[in-house]
């Protein structure tokens, strides 16, 4: 145990500078020492705008950077697993970007070697750190709503940039990895359980990439879920989530960005009340968490298991939809 996290960034990723540099700004705990990227001028421009001392123009070396003690991954979905596993066995504490893998073997293998080291490795679902989230649980555990009949989550924005890596399948991507993991991550926390996929239907980009996609679940309880998500549909912006019990039901606007405003509204037989959680960010309250795990040994929420079973429904989304599985580079 230390009393300073220092953080490298495989990536001079667009997302970095939000979930990351910012946040570490702000912690008392956390520096971000140095970036990588295959074009170590491209780095270079990256950590100067930024103020990041040190630049590595693979991320290998910065991987292997003995003055550090944890990774941030941010690179496309498919390479996820590759330098995860490269952290690990460098002896990092790893941040991985969501997804967690480009499909559920990959994440179990990750599981398995995270299981035996003494590294913290945490998915990057931010969201899930954010106090919406613990109220809504609260309101769940509670018993007001009643016992639960059904669970919707969704996800949707317009990317009509067809050349994103987001539409690669190469690189793993797809309107579900993208988005729907997060509609996916969502219905299982506020669904209390792993659900099944009773069945899914894709609006396609090319024979192997969705676009858009729904899937209907269900629990081991008995309620039913929806996942719905899309990068370039009808559906084109819809952020939120809705728990249906006997006794009342619940509405979360905007839980995945909820630091550019968001509302939590409950309907029960106490009436009805909205609440609200401040504008602090949710990538602030993941660095808190993340920070706090290495350097104090504190439990995180989005664990290496919890991402398996992510994975696994993901998984069988696609497979119910006629889609090949998400492979790693």
């Amino acid at each position: 145990m230390t009393d300073e996290l220092r953080l490298g960034i495989l990536g001079a990723a667009r997302i970095a500078p939000a979930s990351v540099i910012g946040p570490a700004a702000r912690h008392p705990e956390v520096v971000v020492g140095a970036v990588a990227a295959r074009d170590r001028e491209r780095a270079r421009r990256f950590a100067d705008k930024h103020r990041i001392g040190q630049v590595y123009g693979s991320y290998a070396e910065l991987v292997e950077a003995p003055d550090l003690d944890a990774v941030y991954i941010p690179l496309p979905n498919g390479l996820h697993g590759r330098w995860t596993r490269a952290a690990v066995a460098a002896g990092k504490h790893v941040l991985c970007e969501k997804p967690f893998t480009a499909n559920a073997e990959e994440a179990r293998e990750i599981a398995a070697l995270a299981e035996v080291s003494d590294r913290v490795v945490m998915e990057a679902f931010h969201y899930r750190y954010h106090p919406l989230m613990a109220a809504a649980e609260q309101v769940i555990a509670s018993g007001e709503l009643g016992g639960l009949l059904s669970v919707e989550a969704a996800l949707s924005f317009p990317l009509p940039r067809f050349s994103d890596i987001r539409y690669d399948f190469d690189l793993a991507g797809g309107a579900l990895m993208d988005a729907g993991c997060y509609a996916v991550h969502m219905a299982r926390v506020l669904g209390g359980d792993t659900p099944e996929v009773v069945a899914a239907q894709a609006k396609l980009r090319d024979p192997r990439i969705d676009r858009a996609m729904t899937a209907e679940l269900r629990f081991p309880a008995g309620h039913t879920g929806r996942i719905r998500c899309s990068m370039w549909s009808s559906d084109v912006l819809r952020i939120g989530a809705t728990v249906v019990g006997e006794r009342g039901r619940m509405r979360l606007v905007n839980p995945v960005v909820p630091h550019l405003g968001h509302l939590l509204i409950v309907r029960s037989e106490r009436g009805r009340r909205v609440r609200r959680f401040g504008r602090r960010t949710s990538y602030d309250y993941q660095l808190d968490a993340f920070a706090g795990a290495v350097l104090r040994g504190e439990p995180v929420a989005t664990t290496p298991a919890d991402a398996v079973d992510t994975m696994r429904v993901i998984d069988d989304i696609y497979l119910a939809a006629g889609l090949p599985l998400r492979l790693p580079r």
